[in-house]
C-alpha cells in the first residue's frame, strides 16, 4: 500500500451515470489487475474504494459509477484537483493460473478491472473471451475499447436491446469451450456464474462496503471454506473452490 497524491487530468462521461477518469501519479504500488485505490474527498469521513481499470507507470485510469454524493463529487473534480490516494490495495487477479480457454465476465461497473486484465493477458500471449452484461443498450460502454484489444467480445442486455437477450451467463453458455472464469460484478451475477457447470475453476472479484480499505476495521469480512476473509485485504479476488454462498 502506498499513500500519495494523484492529480485529476481528464474525466469523460460514458453513460448517464458512468465516467472514465484519468489521474496522474505514482503507480508503483499497483502490481496486478483487479486491485483498487481508496480516494479521499474533502469533507468526507470515509475514503471511496474504486477499482483500477488500467494503469501505466505515470497514470491511473478509473471507471466510476455515480451512486451517491461522494462519487458525484468525485466525477465533478476539475483537472488539476489533487486527491489523497491509497494505491496498490487488494490482491488482484493472477493470470498465471488462467487456462487457454478463459472467459472474462463482467456486469455493470464490475467491467472496470477486466479491461486492464484483458490487456495484460494479451501481453502474456493469452487471448481471452470477454463477456459483458448490461441492463439496456443505454448502459453499454467500453465495447470499442475491448474490441480494439482484439478479444472475442460477447454482449448481453437484460431487455435484448443489444446483443444477447439475457445475462452474462447466457453469453458464457454460448462458448462451451471456456472452462476458466475471471469475473467481477454484482453478487447475484457472481453467484450465477459460479453455478455454471462448464467452469471448472476461476477467480471472483467481490464487492463489499469498506471502512478502511486495508484490513484494519474488519468491516468487509465474508465467509469462505477457509474461514472468514477480508474483501479489502485477503481479496477482493477469491477462488471458485473457496466461495461460500
Amino acid at each position: 500500500m502506498k499513500k500519495s497524491l494523484f492529480t485529476v487530468e481528464h474525466t469523460r462521461q460514458l453513460t448517464a451515470d458512468t465516467y472514465e477518469m484519468i489521474l496522474s501519479g505514482d503507480t508503483s504500488a499497483i502490481t496486478a489487475p483487479g486491485q483498487f485505490v481508496e480516494l479521499e474527498l474533502p469533507g468526507k469521513f470515509l475514503r471511496r474504494p474504486i477499482s483500477i481499470c488500467n494503469w501505466t507507470d505515470e497514470a491511473l485510469m478509473l471507471l466510476v459509477k455515480v451512486v451517491g454524493e461522494g462519487t458525484k463529487e468525485l466525477v465533478r473534480c476539475v483537472p488539476g484537483t489533487e486527491l489523497d490516494t491509497l494505491s496498490g490495495l487488494g490482491n488482484g487477479f493472477d493470470i498465471s493460473l488462467a487456462s487457454e480457454h478463459s472467459v472474462l465476465a463482467g456486469g455493470g461497473i464490475g467491467i472496470a478491472p477486466l479491461y486492464g486484465l484483458a490487456q495484460r493477458m494479451l501481453d502474456a500471449g493469452m487471448t481471452p473471451t470477454v463477456a459483458l452484461g448490461f441492463r439496456t443498450a443505454k448502459d453499454v460502454y467500453y465495447l470499442e475499447e475491448f474490441s480494439k484489444l482484439g478479444c472475442r467480445l460477447l454482449v448481453a442486455t437484460e431487455d435484448g436491446s443489444m446483443g444477447t437477450k439475457g445475462f452474462v451467463t447466457d453469453c458464457i453458455k454460448a462458448v462451451p469451450e471456456c472452462d476458466y472464469v475471471l469475473t467481477c460484478g454484482p453478487l447475484p451475477m457472481l453467484k450465477a456464474v459460479h453455478s455454471l457447470p462448464q467452469l471448472k475453476d476461476g477467480q471472483f472479484s467481490f464487492e463489499a462496503r469498506m471502512g478502511c480499505g486495508f484490513g484494519a476495521c474488519m468491516g468487509c469480512t465474508v465467509p469462505t471454506k477457509n474461514g472468514y476473509k477480508r474483501v479489502c485485504k485477503d481479496g477482493p479476488i477469491l477462488f471458485k473452490e473457496e466461495i461460500v454462498w
